[in-house]
């Protein structure tokens, strides 16, 4: 896996533990050296005012991890190997402290030094929006539906003002048993596809893999199908594609799950994802149904809205 992936996903699961995603880098607050000083002791007195420091705190953490990216690298290459062990409700930056401490030999005193100031920081800020999400609950949800679609820029982030729907990205791939896969086909030949994205070492991927297989049963009933995406296994990286393929088995989920090129469409897209798990509903068309549906089926609201986007496409397709 190349280190750019590793960040990219390791930075995924920070969205997934602090329930939201990061804002735009600030860098005049990066220049400055300005990070949670004032946010970190004053205190909200409403709702509004509380949103506005929870972004704040999370732009500061987006902007501590980008800063010194390859030595962050080094770090995501140990959690890597480890990310399974993360919990949910675990603070990152305990996680990554304790990361950084383990391999302490790997880092020069320099180095070491300032991934620790770093990662106390995290620490801090992830108590502090826990603070926040526990005392403003409205908050959290605000903070997901501002800022936890695709990012600015992308051709997916937004609807068109012209209120077409949006194609899914289009991509000839494998499934991990080396069969072609072509998006073409495999959306034209069901009635709704529920496409999520997961990897190996996410706890709430890995989580949801037996709802998922539940639910791929009853869409195949209905003339529909369900695949995975791990971003793991993206340009066929065989170690992963044997992870993911045990992950899987010892879940008991037997639905398809494909790869392809990351420099494509449809692997830019992939890279691209905020949060883990993601998932997408599209058509017989390709079309993007809705909203993408962040967090695991296993919860209630996520399962509801994933229902609300299958029935409404069967109907449309029954029309």
């Amino acid at each position: 896996m190349n280190m750019k992936r590793i960040f990219a996903l390791a930075f995924a699961v920070l969205m997934v533990l602090a329930l939201a995603a990061c804002g735009t880098r600030d860098n005049d607050k990066m220049a400055n050296g300005s990070g949670n000083g004032s946010a970190m002791t004053d205190e909200p007195k409403t709702a509004e005012e509380a949103l506005t420091l929870h972004t704040e705190l999370l732009e500061r953490e987006k902007a501590i991890l980008s800063e010194n990216t390859e030595l962050w690298e080094k770090v995501f290459m140990e959690t890597d190997k480890g990310m399974a062990m993360i919990e949910d409700e675990k603070n990152y930056g305990d996680f990554l402290l304790g990361t950084v401490e383990d391999a302490k030999e790997q880092f020069t005193d320099k180095e070491y030094e300032w991934l620790k100031e770093s990662t106390t920081e995290i620490s801090d800020i992830e108590n502090k929006v826990a603070e926040l999400e526990e005392k403003y609950p409205e908050i959290m949800q605000k903070s997901m539906d501002g800022d936890m679609s695709m990012p600015a820029g992308s051709d997916t982030s937004t609807p068109p003002d012209d209120g077409s729907m949006q194609k899914f990205p289009a991509f000839e791939g494998k499934d991990l048993d080396g069969n072609t896969v072509k998006s073409d086909e495999l959306f034209s030949g069901n009635a709704v596809t529920v496409v999520n994205f997961w990897f190996t070492t996410c706890n709430p991927c890995v989580g949801e893999l037996s709802d998922l297989d539940a639910l791929n049963r009853e869409l195949a009933e209905k003339g529909g199908g369900l695949i995975g995406i791990n971003s793991f296994t993206l340009d066929g990286n065989e170690t992963a594609i044997a992870e993911a393929k045990d992950v899987l088995a010892k879940k008991g989920a037997t639905y398809q799950n494909v790869y392809f090129d990351s420099d494509g469409e449809a692997g830019m897209f992939t890279m691209s994802i905020n949060a883990y798990p993601t998932t997408y509903v599209v058509d017989r068309s390709g079309n993007i149904v809705g909203d993408p549906i962040v967090g695991a089926i296993t919860e209630k609201k996520q399962a509801e809205t994933l229902q609300k986007l299958i029935d409404q496409t069967i109907a449309a397709d029954m029309a």
